[in-house]
């Protein structure tokens, strides 16, 4: 009898699946590293807090497991308007409906906001502390006291030092968070990235070059919605509005001649372009709404 016929069978490991609530303070890079986990940027990002506002969902499919990453707002208590209120609110839900939570931390050390974001963290759900930015580090020597202070405010399940902007020991992170999922079948197809539709991300687009490109408070007091979606073959015909609260605002959006929201509809296409794989024809308005961050009607009308 040969020996192979009586080896036994080699166990293969189950598929895992499951969401990731991907959190923290805003401007850790929160969007930057869902962008680098699914290879695609998908959420917005820039170099001003809290650019994040809804919940979105980023998947990476392997051939051992499905990751659901869910990007969050940054959680924060400097603005108490009923947007952020609802940000808020949006953070909370999101630690408590997932299967791990990837608690974000830059590594030039703890803020009192980190640590009440850790605070948040239930015991149920288990918790990997990414310690994002180590690149940025002038004295790595620095890292391993952060590493033990981290270790000492909650009972990860891994710590792991990344740096998002540069793909940085994102295997370690993602081989940390599948030992934490729970097997089962993928719950979406292996090629989809997220569970947002075009409409959605054509306006966060928008929205991304309004941060990008204006003053420091301006970007908060906007919002934008597609008003018209329609496909021509390859053609992409997107008719967009952004709503501002003063009609100072309007005129700094326009800018002389209409040139600063021509470009900021420029930039926007382009990306649009790149993402959808064809030709976008976008127009954008401006339009007043005042006091619309504190309207609640509003604010879910535009799905806050």
């Amino acid at each position: 009898m040969n020996k192979s016929d009586t080896a036994e069978p080699i166990a293969t490991p189950p598929f895992r699946c499951g969401q990731i609530a991907i959190v923290g303070k805003p401007s850790v890079g929160k969007s930057t590293l869902l962008n680098a986990l699914v290879g695609a940027r998908i959420a917005i990002t820039s170099r001003r807090p809290q650019t994040t506002r809804h919940r979105l969902r980023g998947i990476l499919t392997t051939a051992q497991a499905q990751f659901i990453f869910v990007d969050t707002p940054g959680f924060q208590t400097r603005h108490r308007t009923r947007l952020n209120e609802r940000m808020n609110r949006t953070v909370r839900q999101s630690v408590a409906d997932v299967d791990v939570i990837v608690v974000v931390l830059e590594a030039k050390g703890l803020t009192p906001a980190d640590r009440e974001v850790v605070a948040l963290l239930p015991k149920s759900v288990a918790a990997i502390a990414a310690v994002n930015k180590v690149d940025r580090l002038v004295d790595r020597e620095r890292l391993l006291p952060l590493l033990a202070e981290i270790a000492s405010l909650h009972e990860f399940a891994a710590i792991v030092p990344i740096s998002a902007e540069k793909h940085w020991q994102l295997d370690d992170l993602t081989g940390a968070i599948a030992a934490c999922l729970p097997p089962g079948p993928p719950l979406y197809p292996a090629e989809d990235l997220t569970d947002r539709d075009e409409r959605f991300l054509a306006a966060e687009y928008v929205r991304e070059k309004i941060f990008r490109l204006l003053g420091e408070e301006l970007p908060y007091a906007t919002a934008v919605t597609i008003d018209s979606f329609t496909h021509e073959g390859d053609l992409r015909r997107i008719q967009a509005t952004v709503l501002v609260e003063k009609a100072s605002q309007r005129a700094i959006l326009l800018g002389k001649d209409g040139a600063r929201m021509k470009a900021i509809a420029t930039a926007a296409r382009r990306d649009m372009e790149h993402l959808f794989g064809g030709k976008v024809f976008l127009e954008v308005w401006v339009r007043v709404s005042a006091g619309w961050t504190d309207d609640e009607r509003t604010l879910t009308r535009l799905g806050y």
